[in-house]
């Protein structure tokens, strides 16, 4: 017999939801479909949240692109 408070399961699931709803703030989806471009073109490494000079202009402009001109 169970005598804990709340089911086991729903503090499982709590917690899984928890996981999925708190998500870094880099590598969205949306914003490489967005702005047209590959993830690579913002992170050093596609998957990573190391940015490069692209992701840190971006970070740092209200998530746009808009005026960026990559260095040569």
């Amino acid at each position: 017999m169970h005598t804990g408070v709340g089911s086991p399961h729903a503090a499982v699931l709590t917690a899984g939801l928890w996981c999925v709803s708190v998500t870094p703030s880099y590598a969205k989806p949306e914003y490489a479909k967005t702005e047209g471009k590959a993830c690579g073109y913002c992170h050093v490494t596609s998957g990573k949240p190391e940015l490069n000079a692209a992701g840190d202009y971006y970070a740092a402009h209200d998530h746009s692109l808009k005026g960026y001109v990559p260095a040569n």
